[in-house]
C-alpha cells in the first residue's frame, strides 16, 4: 500500500487524539508519553526508569487501553522463574483417559507486556525475555511459538542504586529501542494527581485505535523518507559515542563503550515515528536530535573516571549534539 501526504496528516490527527486521551488519565509526563508512543509506532520495546510510584505502570496500562491491545503484567521478583514468563508444558488427561502434553501459555503471549521492575529479577529470568524481544518467538522444550502481533515489551526499572536490584546486562539493554527517564512530578502535577485519584469522579478511557490500525501506522513509519544528509548526521552522532582516535576529549576520557549498529537503527526508527506523529513523511534534523538521548543513553557505558566525576551519558550526548554539524562528512 502506498501512502500519500494526506494519509500522514490523517494518521497524525489520530495519534494526537490518542495522546489527548492518554492525557485524560496521565498527569504530565509528556516526554514519557511521547517516547513510549514513538517506540510502539516504531515496533520496538521501551525501558522506563524512575522511582517507585511515579505512574510508570499506569502509563503503560493506559496506552494498552486506548490502543485496544491485549495486556499482561509480569511482576519481576528475585524468585521468578523463566517458565513463569514463557509458560510450560504440562501433562493432562484427556476425556478418553489418555495422557498428553499441553502447553500453558505464559503472560508473555500478549500484545503488550509490562515487565514491571525488571531489574528485581535474577539475570537468568531477565534473559528469558531476550528471544521474545529480539525474534518475537518463544522456544519451550524445542517447540518454537510465535508471539502475538503487534508485540511490545514495555519494561520499568528502579534506579540501579536502589537496594535489591540487578543491573540489566548490556545485551539485554541493547534490545530496548529507547530508555525513558520518568521524572518526579512538579507541585502542580502532584496536586492534579491527587484530585484525579482521590475524588469520586471515574475516568473512562475511550479506545482510539485498534491493533490493525496500529499495524498500518507502523508500516507508515517504515515508509517515512530520510535524506542522505540526515542519515549521515545520524551515523556521525552514533560513531561519535565511541572512544576512538577521532572522538572528542570527553568521550575519550569518560566513555568505555559507545553505541553499536542497533543504536543507529533505533535512532532512525524513532526519528521516523516522531515525524509521523508530526504529520510529516520525511525525517528532520529536529527529529534526530530529539530522540538522541533516549536512544543512546543506555548504549553508552562510562568508565570508572566518568562515574567518579559524576558524568552522565546525557551530558556527553548533549555535548555531541552541540558540536556535530549537519552534513559533516563521516
Amino acid at each position: 500500500m502506498s501512502f500519500t501526504p494526506q494519509h500522514y496528516e490523517e494518521m497524525s490527527q489520530r495519534l494526537n487524539e490518542l495522546k489527548q486521551e492518554i492525557g485524560q488519565f496521565i498527569v504530565g509526563q509528556k516526554e514519557a508519553v511521547d517516547f513510549t508512543l514513538y517506540s510502539v509506532l516504531a515496533d520496538g520495546h521501551a525501558l522506563l526508569e524512575g522511582l517507585p510510584g511515579l505512574g510508570k505502570t499506569m502509563l503503560i496500562r493506559t496506552i494498552s487501553d486506548v490502543l485496544d491491545l491485549s495486556f499482561s503484567r509480569i511482576q519481576f521478583t528475585p524468585d521468578l522463574m523463566p517458565s513463569d514468563i514463557t509458560g510450560t508444558s504440562m501433562i493432562e488427561r484427556s476425556d478418553d483417559g489418555k495422557q498428553q502434553f499441553s502447553f500453558k501459555h505464559g503472560p508473555i503471549f500478549s500484545q503488550m507486556v509490562l515487565a514491571d521492575e525488571i531489574n528485581r529479577a535474577t539475570p537468568k529470568t531477565q534473559s528469558a525475555l531476550l528471544e521474545a524481544m529480539g525474534e518475537k518467538t518463544v522456544t519451550v522444550l524445542g517447540d518454537t511459538k510465535q508471539m502475538a502481533r503487534p508485540f511490545f515489551v514495555l519494561a520499568t526499572q528502579n534506579p540501579i542504586e536502589m537496594e535489591g536490584t540487578y543491573p540489566l546486562p548490556e545485551a539485554q539493554m541493547d534490545r530496548f529501542l529507547c530508555k525513558i527517564l520518568v521524572p518526579y512530578p512538579s507541585k502542580e502535577e502532584l496536586k492534579e494527581i491527587v484530585l484525579r485519584t482521590t475524588g469520586a469522579k471515574t475516568i473512562t478511557l475511550q479506545k482510539v485505535m485498534n491493533d490493525q490500525e496500529l499495524i498500518v501506522a507502523q508500516q507508515m513509519v517504515k515508509e517515512v523518507l530520510i535524506a542522505d544528509d540526515m542519515l549521515a548526521y545520524a551515523v556521525d552522532l552514533t560513531s561519535a559515542t565511541h572512544p576512538n582516535d577521532d572522538a572528542s576529549e570527553d568521550v575519550k576520557r569518560y566513555v568505555q563503550y559507545g553505541s553499536g549498529p542497533r543504536g543507529l537503527q533505533s535512532l532512525i526508527r524513532l526519528a521516523k515515528a516522531r515525524a509521523l506523529v508530526a504529520g510529516r513523511y520525511h525525517v528532520s534534523i529536529a527529529d534526530i536530535k530529539s530522540v538522541a538521548k533516549p536512544v543512546l543513553r543506555h548504549r553508552m557505558l562510562l568508565n570508572y573516571e566518568g562515574e567518579a566525576e559524576g558524568k552522565t551519558a546525557d551530558s556527553i550526548i548533549d555535548q555531541l549534539l552541540q558540536t556535530i554539524k549537519q552534513g559533516q562528512p563521516s
